[in-house]
């Protein structure tokens, strides 16, 4: 039975441990922190317990489905599943949503029904969605989100009131500098595929520690691994029978026959120094993701569970969705969350005046005072949540070139963005990279 390590126990690593642990490995899993989940993990917000940033995943789950199936959960038990949508609070912007009819029927059911689009926002969107099957959802060369748009003669309220809303939230990076090729690989895999379900909409309805890498670790310890929090691997150095692991704190090196590094990418060029070549670390932008909570009466409730929000800079409108916890969560009842993607500008206000600014925002767009006046609020930041999604961007393939060491995370070369997809499936690749 093969010896391996993981450093770093976000979701990547934590894949990777029931990955391997399936597959008969002996795996050790590292982690600095107290808790799992890394970038997507549970924290305690006074007395509850929430994440560190409130998450939705878009269609083209199903490595994600598959590893929680894996370890005994039941997706339907601790996701809500919600067709396409694209709703805004009182005519807002537009009230679009996919019916459960084959693919791609709902879209084209949707599109009818859609409120708030004129006839010709409409033919754009056909246009846009009939071409890009055409072209096998690829380009030959990359370029902005901004200029794949243009190019098809999108309009601009269709532009921002769908594309722009998708762009952000999948890639995490504005239209003007995300990668065209990437968001149509997005939109393959969600609008374009063969089944309506594929572009479903899952929320959790548990924390994200308890969505899968809590329950992963669980499964890592039955199948005789371990998991050890609040240890920090400080050097990887090789020898003759394989590779050994510095730990902090520690005057001896453990041994393993194989290694897998999925921490954060500079950590990871850090690990990996004189090994292999790293200056894709230096190459990889990051981007900002802030989830502002707010605390109301427990009374308090939206139409759905989520809504999309227009946002304005200018006019101090930061939100661009706003979700009821409540309705997630009976515990959570008058809670709501609100999502700033690829919200440098935002942090710069500062978090007192950004959650004043957001409130506002909320009390306008659903005419509702109350919505002033929360009882408590919080912001949180995660200042790298995510490497800028640009065009033409060289990520770093799984292989590092040494055998028996790999790295893994939601960074490395693939199809997807940084989502927890993108993290489950770098993962696997690692993996069967190890295994070969």
């Amino acid at each position: 039975m093969r010896k391996v390590a993981i450093i770093g126990g976000g979701w990547t690593g934590c894949a990777a441990a029931v990955a391997l642990s399936l597959r008969g490995a002996s795996v050790t899993l590292f982690e600095t922190a107290r808790t799992l989940g890394g970038r997507a993990r549970v924290v305690e917000i006074n007395g509850l317990q929430l994440d560190n940033g409130q998450h939705i995943l878009l269609g083209a789950y199903s490595e994600t489905l598959r590893m929680m199936r894996a370890v005994g959960i039941d997706p339907d038990d601790v996701l809500l599943r919600l067709p396409l949508q694209m709703r805004y609070p009182n005519a807002t912007g537009m009230d679009f949503t996919t019916p459960r009819v084959p693919a791609p029927l709902h879209l084209l059911v949707g599109l009818l029904r859609a409120s708030g689009l004129k006839t010709e926002d409409k033919l754009a969107l056909v246009r846009f969605s009939s071409a890009a099957r055409w072209m096998g959802w690829q380009l030959h060369t990359d370029c902005s989100v901004a200029e794949l748009l243009e190019r098809f003669n999108q309009t601009d309220l269709l532009i921002r009131l769908m594309w722009r809303p998708l762009c952000i939230a999948a890639l995490n990076t504005p239209p003007e500098r995300a990668s065209a090729k990437v968001f149509l690989n997005v939109l393959r895999d969600s609008l374009g595929a063969n089944r309506a379900s594929a572009s479903d909409m899952l929320l959790p309805r548990v924390n994200l520690s308890a969505l899968f890498p809590q329950r992963a670790a669980s499964f890592i310890e039955q199948h005789d691994g371990q998991v050890r929090l609040g240890t920090n691997v400080g050097r990887i150095h090789r020898d003759a029978n394989g590779w050994q692991l510095d730990i902090a704190g520690s005057t001896t090196s453990e041994k393993f026959d194989a290694v897998i590094v999925a921490t954060q990418p500079a950590h990871a060029a850090t690990l990996l120094d004189g090994f292999a070549e790293t200056a894709w670390s230096t190459a990889l932008g990051h981007e900002p993701i802030t989830t502002c909570y707010l605390q109301y009466e427990s009374s308090l409730a939206l139409g759905q569970p989520f809504y999309a929000l227009l946002d304005d800079a200018a006019e101090g409108n930061w939100g661009q969705f706003v979700f009821d916890r409540g309705q997630l969560d009976s515990t959570n009842a008058g809670l709501l969350s609100v999502v700033v993607s690829a919200s440098t500008e935002a942090i710069e206000l500062g978090h007192d005046p950004l959650a004043e600014s957001i409130a506002k925002q909320l009390a306008t767009v659903f005419r509702n005072p109350a919505l002033l006046r929360p009882t408590w609020v919080k912001v949180i930041s995660e200042k790298r949540a995510t490497f800028s999604c640009t065009p033409a961007l060289l990520r770093p393939s799984n292989d590092t070139g040494c055998e028996g060491l790999v790295i893994a995370g939601d960074y490395t070369a693939g199809d997807y963005p940084a989502t927890l997809e993108s993290a489950v499936r770098s993962a696997l690749q690692a993996v069967d990279c190890l295994m070969r």
